[in-house]
C-alpha cells in the first residue's frame, strides 16, 4: 500500500457528477444489469483531484478502477482483448473481468453484485469488488451515500488479531504455525536469512509462544504487534501454506540445496497428486503425565497405545509400500493440536489415532472406531469425546471445527467402517460400531482420519489380553487388512491385486 494511506482514517471522496447516459453504451454489448446513467466523476484525494469514470445500473454504482489503482496502490494487468484482469496488492492476485460476477483469490471465489463492465476510462467496478481487495487487504472502509453522489474511502483503525505460536519438528523438518482468531490482513517479505510477515491495518495479540530448540533450522522468531519475523539457518528453506477455519499460516523448514557440507538434505515430504495412500501417520494416544485408562491389574494406557503404534507400524511397512510416522515414539506429552499439526506437516494420506476405552463398571468391552463430526452420534459418543479432549471445547470452537476435515468426512467414514469391520471378524470382537464425535485430535486434519478404541482397558480380561504381545499383533494385523482394503477402494485395484495385498 503507498504511503499516502499509512495515517488511520485518510479520506477520498469521489465527488459524483452524472453526464446522463454516455455514447459508450452503445458500443457495449449489454450482458449485465441495465444501464441507468455514465459520466465522469471527480475522484480527490487529500486536495488533489482527477476525473474517473463512473456506471451507475438499475443494480448499483460502478467505478473505474485503473486510476483508482494509481491513487490507492497496486497493480493492474490487462488480459488478452481486455477479458481478464488482475489486480495485485503485494502478493495477493485477485482475478475477474468484465461480464463475470465473480472475483477469484487463489481457489476462493467471491461473487459479486453485479458484474464490472467497460467504461469512461477501462473497467468499472462495482463496490464490493473494492471491499473485497483493498478493503480485505489494506483495512479500507467503501462508503457511497447515493443522495450527495460520494464515495468516501476511510481507512480503519488497526483491528487486533489474537494469534499463537507453535513450533514442531519430526524427522530432520521444523514446522511453524500461526493460528490467528480472524484471517489477518499482510504481507509477506522473503530475504535471505529470513521471511517477515507484515501487517497491513491489524495489530497481533500473542498467546502462547514457543521456544526454540538451540541451533535448530529456525534460528530466531521475533513476536511484535506489527509484524513476525522468522530468521533461518543459512541452509534453510520455508515452504508456506495456509489452513482454514480457524485460520493458520504454516511454514515448513527444511535443510535446502545450500546444506552445511556432509549434511543430507530434507526436504518436506511431497504433497499427494493423486488419491494413492503413501504415508500413514499413526498416534499413539496420550502419555508423559497424562496416562489415559488404567486397567484393574495396572496396566496403562499410554504405554500400550504405543506398544500397539510400534506394532502397526511394523506391520503396514511389511505389508504394502508405504511411509508411516509416528506422532510419539517414546513416553512423550503431546498436545492434541500438535499432534494433527505432525500429521499435516508429513503431508499423510491418513491419520489414525489409537486409544483403549474405560467405563465404570468391569462388564464392557468390544472395540469402536469414531470419526469426526460437530455432532455426536449419541451421548456415550459424547462422553467419549468429552473424556479424551484436554479442555473443554468452546461453542464457538465446535462451530469452527475445520472445513478441512469435512471434505474428508465421508473418507474417514468409510475408513471407520472397514477397520470396525475387521476388528470383529477377526478378533471376534462385540460390535460396538461406527460412531461419530468432535474429538479434538482429529480436528484440522487435513486427510482421512479416525480415533479407534480398541478394547476396555477397565475389563479385566481385555487388560489380560492387550498386555499380550500375541493379542495386540492380531490387532495391528485386522488395522493392516482394513488399510489394505482402503488403500486397494482408493487407488482403483482390482479384487484380485486386493486380495493379493491382503
Amino acid at each position: 500500500m503507498t504511503e499516502r494511506f499509512q495515517p488511520a482514517l485518510s479520506l477520498l471522496i469521489l465527488a459524483v457528477g452524472a453526464l446522463g447516459p454516455a455514447a459508450l453504451a452503445a458500443e457495449v454489448e449489454e450482458t449485465g444489469p441495465p444501464l441507468v446513467e455514465s459520466g465522469l466523476v471527480q475522484l480527490e484525494v487529500g486536495r488533489q483531484r482527477a476525473p474517473i469514470g463512473y456506471s451507475l445500473t438499475v443494480v448499483g454504482p460502478l467505478f473505474a478502477l485503473q486510476p483508482m489503482v494509481a491513487r490507492l496502490g497496486g497493480a493492474l494487468e490487462l488480459g488478452p482483448l481486455g477479458q481478464g484482469h488482475t489486480l495485485k496488492l503485494d502478493e495477493t492476485e485477485f482475478r475477474f473481468g468484465p461480464d463475470s460476477p465473480a472475483l477469484t483469490e487463489g481457489e476462493e471465489i467471491v461473487s459479486l453484485s453485479q458484474p464490472p463492465r467497460v467504461g469512461e476510462g477501462g473497467l468499472h467496478v462495482p463496490l464490493d469488488l473494492l471491499d473485497s481487495t483493498y478493503g480485505a487487504r489494506y483495512g479500507l472502509e467503501f462508503s457511497w451515500q447515493a443522495e450527495t453522489l460520494q464515495l468516501a474511502v476511510i481507512q480503519r483503525p488497526p483491528r487486533e488479531v489474537a494469534v499463537s505460536v507453535d513450533v514442531v519438528r519430526v524427522q530432520g523438518v521444523s514446522t511453524v504455525v500461526f493460528q490467528f482468531s480472524d484471517k489477518p490482513r499482510y504481507r509477506m517479505v522473503r530475504r535471505p536469512g529470513s521471511v517477515e510477515l507484515q501487517l497491513t491495518g491489524d495489530r497481533l495479540r500473542y498467546g502462547r509462544r514457543p521456544s526454540l530448540p538451540d541451533a535448530g533450522l529456525v534460528r530466531g522468531l521475533e513476536l511484535e504487534p506489527r509484524y513476525v519475523r522468522l530468521t533461518l539457518a543459512p541452509d534453510a528453506v520455508a515452504e508456506d501454506y495456509t489452513l482454514e477455519r480457524p485460520f493458520r499460516l504454516v511454514f515448513d523448514v527444511y535443510r535446502g540445496a545450500n546444506r552445511a557440507p556432509g549434511t543430507a538434505a530434507v526436504p518436506p515430504p511431497p504433497r499427494p497428486s493423486d488419491d494413492g495412500i503413501r504415508t500413514i501417520v499413526i498416534d499413539p494416544g496420550h502419555g508423559g503425565s497424562n496416562i489415559g485408562a488404567e486397567g484393574p491389574a495396572g496396566a496403562l494406557e499410554k504405554e500400550l497405545t504405543l506398544q500397539l503404534a510400534r506394532t502397526l507400524r511394523s506391520h503396514l511397512e511389511r505389508r504394502m509400500p508405504v511411509r508411516v510416522v509416528l506422532t510419539r515414539n517414546e513416553d512423550a506429552e503431546l498436545p492434541l493440536d500438535t499432534r494433527v499439526a505432525m500429521a499435516n506437516q508429513q503431508k499423510a494420506d491418513l491419520f489414525i489415532s489409537l486409544h483403549l476405552n474405560s467405563s465404570p463398571g468391569q462388564s464392557a468391552q468390544g472395540a469402536e472406531t469414531y470419526f469426526l463430526n460437530l455432532v455426536a452420534s449419541d451421548e456415550r459418543a459424547a462422553q467419549a469425546a468429552a473424556a479424551e479432549n484436554a479442555d473443554p471445547l468452546t461453542d464457538l470452537q465446535l462451530i469452527l471445527w475445520d472445513l478441512a476435515q469435512s471434505h474428508h468426512m465421508a473418507e474417514s467414514q468409510r475408513l471407520a467402517g472397514l477397520i470396525q469391520e475387521e476388528l470383529n471378524e477377526a478378533l471376534e470382537l462385540r460390535n460396538r460400531g461406527v460412531k461419530q464425535a468432535p474429538f479434538r485430535v482429529l480436528m484440522g486434519a487435513a486427510m482421512p482420519a479416525v480415533l479407534v478404541e480398541l478394547g476396555f482397558l477397565s475389563n479385566p480380561l481385555e487388560e489380560e489380553r492387550l498386555t499380550d504381545p500375541l493379542y495386540r499383533s492380531r490387532l495391528a494385523g485386522a488395522l493392516v487388512d482394513a488399510v489394505s482394503r482402503y488403500k486397494a477402494i482408493r487407488e482403483g485395484v482390482p479384487p484380485a491385486t486386493q486380495e493379493t495385498l491382503r
